[in-house]
């Protein structure tokens, strides 16, 4: 059974976790000991109604606000597939945490309040999908029951949307009409939305296509553990061993070893312990090589005929999650995979609004939740792709060097 990873976006109150919360009540996700600790915190119990948000609205600061604070992260499965769900804040000021939950996502649903329709948060968050290149995209035309399930304001949305999706080049959008409140489309078809004759959002979730996500062309294995047991019966076994996070490999196979580029062929695959003649995204796997060459934690075996690109200077774009200002000239770590170098900001060339996509050029200073154009130079090259290209092995992130912090999320240009 595979796994859909999602992100929920969307404006303060646009409702993203009392959908959360509808489609883990809807599709029986819930604990009974849960429900009833809902029921008796639910601020309509008068009414007879659960406030199915609090299941997502874990901060208690959250929970008197009535909005979300953090990435909250909730599992629930059906017959067809396991999901992994983040409910990102709306709030402005937590773009780094929408950065973070949506950075491994294969779907993001974006929320529009019907009533409102496209709007600041709206856009912002459609340009950060598209800066993270997040594969596929969902427009949930939430409270749908405030404007009498009109067809004509739903029809409006998806106009207006359009041309927002289309500006940013922003791949397989497709749109709901919903009630998170009521449950009008979320598991099950609704009679009020009649006139619309597409599939409801758990059917869409369970039956979107994941699997042609992963990248199979371009063979990518950071190493992340080197197994040398050195006992009596495995006295010359060597491994390495990691997430396949990229491509196939198989028995026989050319290698190249980066950054260092010596060379070898794959001697054996191992999963579980059993050999196995090839291998395939995203397994974890160890590979032994014919060739007793140098290989540590952090280098990366990929296929001698498609090597990624191997430099110390790297053209990024930066969403700036630390409350001390990035300024040029400061050292962090950078980290790739299992791989970790010390870095330098050599040049911050512009800073991107994210509200119009305008560039200004040579802002100084970059402060929380920016998200700016950067010009990093390593203390040794780094293997990698563009982000574009091969997301697994284009994002990277800038780590504090004094507290470990992390600090920055980078997409490599």
């Amino acid at each position: 059974m595979d796994i859909l990873r999602f992100i929920t976006a969307g404006s303060v109150d646009d409702g993203k976790s009392t959908l959360i919360g509808r489609l883990l009540y809807d599709s029986k996700s819930i604990m009974i000991d849960q429900l009833e600790a809902i029921e008796r915190q639910t601020k309509n119990r008068e009414e007879g109604d659960i406030d199915l948000a609090l299941l997502t609205d874990g901060l208690r600061a959250e929970r008197e606000q009535g909005i979300t604070i953090d990435v909250a992260y909730k599992y629930f499965s059906t017959p067809k597939r396991k999901f992994i769900i983040a409910d990102a804040p709306g709030h402005i000021q937590y773009t780094r945490n929408m950065v973070t939950g949506a950075s491994n996502a294969n779907l993001i649903i974006i929320l529009i309040d019907a009533r409102h329709g496209v709007i600041e948060q709206t856009r912002r968050h459609s340009i950060i999908a598209s800066l993270l290149n997040i594969p596929h995209v969902v427009v949930a035309v939430n409270k749908m029951d405030m404007v009498d399930y009109s067809q004509d304001m739903y029809n409006n949305i998806v106009i207006d949307f359009a041309e927002v999706a289309t500006s940013l080049g922003l791949q397989n959008v497709s749109y709901i009409p919903i009630s998170a409140l009521n449950g009008d489309n979320i598991v099950d078809r609704s009679e009020n939305l009649s006139w619309y004759d597409g599939e409801t959002l758990l059917h869409l979730l369970e039956t979107v296509e994941v699997q042609q996500d992963i990248d199979l062309d371009h063979a990518r294995f950071p190493v992340q553990y080197v197994i040398r047991p050195q006992t009596d019966a495995l006295h010359d076994y060597r491994g390495y061993a990691g997430k396949l996070v990229s491509g196939i490999y198989r028995k026989g196979d050319e290698v190249t070893v980066l950054p260092s580029g010596l060379q070898s062929r794959i001697k054996a695959i191992e999963i579980g312990g059993k050999e196995i003649e090839e291998a395939f995204a995203p397994q974890s796997i160890v590979v032994h090589l014919e060739d007793n060459i140098d290989v540590s934690r952090g280098d990366v075996i990929v296929l001698s005929n498609d090597l990624p690109k191997l430099e110390q200077e790297l053209d990024v774009l930066v969403c700036w999650m630390g409350n001390k200002p990035l300024t040029e000239g400061n050292r962090y770590l950078l980290q790739i995979n299992s791989r970790t170098v010390k870095s330098i900001v050599k040049e911050i060339q512009y800073k991107l609004d994210v509200n119009s996509l305008q560039k200004e050029y040579a802002p100084g200073t970059v402060a929380l939740n920016d998200i700016v154009r950067a010009t990093i130079k390593t203390a040794s090259a780094i293997p990698y792709d563009t982000y574009k290209d091969l997301r697994v092995n284009g994002g990277a992130i800038l780590i504090d060097e004094t507290s470990n912090v992390t600090v920055g999320a980078c997409m490599i240009q």
